[in-house]
This record gives C-alpha cells, structure tokens and sequence, in this order.
C-alpha cells in the first residue's frame, strides 16, 4: 500500500483536493475531522484537557473553545500542553485507519494533515501533495471564510510554515489559484499516473 501525504495552509484548498481523492475511491484519513470528535462533547481527549484548564470545559463534558483560546493566549506554554494531549490520539487515529486500509487491501490512501511537514508524519509517505496558491488568492480566501480582517486573517497565515517551504519539500504541488476546475484536473492527472504505475 502507497501513502500520499496531502498538506497545504489555510486557504490552500486542500478540503477541496481531499474530496476529489474521496470521490475517485480514495481512503482519506482527515486530521482536522479527527481532531474535532477527539474534542467533541465527551470526546476521548475532554477529560486531559479539562485538567489542563479546567474553566475551558464545562461540567457537562463540552470545551469552551472561546475559554481555551483566552486560555492560551494568556499562556502560551499551554499550546505544548495541548499539542502532548492531541497529537498521540491523532497518531493513533491515523494509526488504525491505516491498518484498516492495509487490511482491505487498499493500494492508495491519503493522510489529509494540515501540519504534515512541521512534523514527522512525512516521513511514511510514498508522495508529498502540497495544495499551495497565491497569497492574496489565500488571504481573500481566509478572510470570506472566516469573517476576519486582513490583519487576523495575515496573523493567522503568519504562524503557519510559509508556502515557499513547504512547495520545496513536496514530490507534486497542486496549484489552486487559478481556478477549482483546474487544481481538480491536476489531481485527475496523479490519480491517472498512481493507476498506471499500478497496473505496470
């Protein structure tokens, strides 16, 4: 079984290239969604990070994420905190997703995960995708998307690894900016190479 690892900033469309993956009959493992159940109401990471600030979780087991922000933000030390909470039940996740995949005789799957390349998740992939377009395609992207202004929408760019780093690092970079028709095509053409190099 062949890994692709799928990665790109905010803005970067990579939601977009994770579903044309799942549409052609691609098993994708979603970071961010698993991130989400992980931390949904009664979600298997609430009680760790009810112990690390516990006026972020309310009685009934559902993260204040409002609170939890605050939270960091007047301490920084606990991002580490969370991130020790988060990233072995991410890997986990990842983990039986991929020995569910392998046990279904998969020959391709995707690991959709935002920071792929900030890590060491790259290391087990076959292909590095990055899903990269221009900065103001990407600012005007995140600012429609989530009602920020353009210094919120610049900061939160700011705190990723920048663009040019990670289209460096990757094996295919699919450009978005032009337009959704096009980076689809370009995903059309890999699913087209990966069948091709299967059948050899």
């Amino acid at each position: 079984m062949k890994i692709i690892g799928l990665t790109g900033s905010i803005g970067m469309g990579k939601s977009t290239a994770a579903a044309a993956f799942r549409r052609a009959g691609v098993a994708v493992f979603d970071a961010d969604r698993t991130v989400r159940a992980l931390q949904a109401p009664h979600g298997a990471a609430v009680p760790a990070i009810a112990a690390l600030a516990p006026g972020a979780v309310h009685d009934g087991g559902v993260i204040d994420r409002a609170a939890l922000r605050a939270a960091v933000v007047a301490d920084p030390a606990l991002m580490a905190g969370l991130e020790a909470i988060m990233h072995p039940l991410v890997r986990r996740a990842q983990a039986r997703f991929l020995a569910g995949a392998r046990a279904r005789r998969c020959r391709w799957v995707v690991l959709d995960v935002p920071l792929l390349l900030e890590g060491r998740g790259w290391r087990q992939c076959d292909l590095v995708v990055v899903v990269s377009a221009p900065h103001a395609v990407q600012m005007q992207r995140v600012r429609s998307r989530r009602s920020m202004s353009e210094h919120e929408a610049a900061a939160l760019i700011a705190r990723q690894m920048p663009d040019a780093d990670k289209r460096r690092r990757a094996d295919l970079v699919v450009r978005t900016g032009l337009s959704r028709a096009h980076g689809l095509r370009q995903i059309r053409r890999l699913l087209a190479r990966l069948h091709e190099e299967g059948r050899r």
